[in-house]
């Protein structure tokens, strides 16, 4: 799967919520300033070729929707992620997250309890 800028990921963010959407439904769910209409036209065009939206036509009108899934795009966005920064180390990732104080120990204590339960089940 193509890696999407940050640009994209926004606007694939707001379909993935929406569903389906024209590009000025797009533009409503954008945070302001807005940007041109043109601009996100043809980010979504964009994103069409890279496989990732397809449209439904209406006339000249073109109505919008993912062919990944947000957990899907997600999926191979954090091995990406994981390979590039951590030499595909979760260890290295949670690690440099808890030194960095980016984890609270609350939520060190959940992700704990997540591994445990994951550890319980792949046993059995």
């Amino acid at each position: 799967m193509k890696e999407l800028t940050k640009a994209e990921e926004q606007i694939m963010q707001i379909l993935w919520r929406l569903d389906e959407a024209f590009v000025k439904e797009i533009i409503e769910k954008l945070p302001n300033p807005k940007p041109a209409y043109n601009t996100v036209s043809t980010i979504v065009r964009i994103l069409e070729k890279k496989g990732v939206v397809s449209y439904t036509a209406y006339g000249k009108s073109h109505r919008y929707y993912p062919l990944v899934n947000k957990e899907e795009y997600t999926k191979a966005h954090m091995k990406s992620f994981m390979k590039n920064y951590f030499s595909n180390s979760f260890e290295k990732m949670v690690s440099f997250f808890a030194k960095e104080k980016s984890i609270s120990v609350q939520e060190m204590e959940d992700i704990l309890k997540i591994i445990e339960d994951e550890i319980i089940k792949q046993k059995k």
